[in-house]
């Protein structure tokens, strides 16, 4: 890639990630274009559709909470490791506002262009819920789908002002209902 063509591609990530935090994953692409101060043409070059543009803006993200997960799997008591997980995976989904529809619906749209981060963000809570659920625990009645709805629901609540106070609340009353007071390690955070 040319270093022009570089240049304007890494700009428009870097506002299409400010304008998505301000605004919501709806923000206009040509709003977009005009704050990176590119053409809408140069914005389409790059990412031909929203969600291509989403996917490359949140591909890092997926991947670094896929990290996290890999981390924690390997350094954590299971409990801990699935309740901290999903508190940073829930943080991360409430910076976006809006993402958690696009999540929601990619997931099952092996044509979007989010469908790969989604599934492999997915798999990762699902290690972590398995890992979790042989030690007893975690319920053994959810799986990695059920844990990948709850995270866009507790994200859901983050991006209503009105709900938004009660988040960490609920997030305690989510968690608690998904661990059992057996296994070991830790707390529901």
């Amino acid at each position: 890639m040319r270093a022009d063509a570089k240049k304007n591609r890494d700009q428009v990530l870097a506002v299409a990630g400010t304008a998505i935090t301000e605004q919501g994953v709806d923000v206009s692409l040509r709003d977009i274009a005009r704050r990176a101060d590119v053409g809408l043409a140069t914005l389409l070059r790059h990412f031909p559709t929203r969600e291509a543009l989403l996917d490359a803006l949140l591909r890092t993200s997926f991947d670094e909470l896929a990290a996290k997960a890999d981390e924690l799997e390997g350094m954590s008591e299971p409990k801990d490791a699935l309740v901290s997980w999903l508190r940073d995976c829930v943080a991360w989904t409430t910076e976006y506002r809006g993402v958690t529809v696009l999540m929601a619906a990619a997931i099952e749209d092996t044509e979007s262009a989010l469908h790969a981060s989604c599934v492999t963000l997915r798999a990762a809570g699902a290690r972590l819920l398995t890992r979790a659920q042989a030690v007893g625990a975690a319920r053994t009645d959810i799986d990695g789908t059920d844990l990948f709805a709850l995270v866009a629901a507790l994200a859901w609540l983050g991006d209503q002002p009105a709900l938004a106070p009660r988040a960490d609340r609920l997030f305690d009353v989510i968690a608690s209902a998904i661990l059992t007071s057996a296994g070991s390690g830790g707390t529901e955070g």
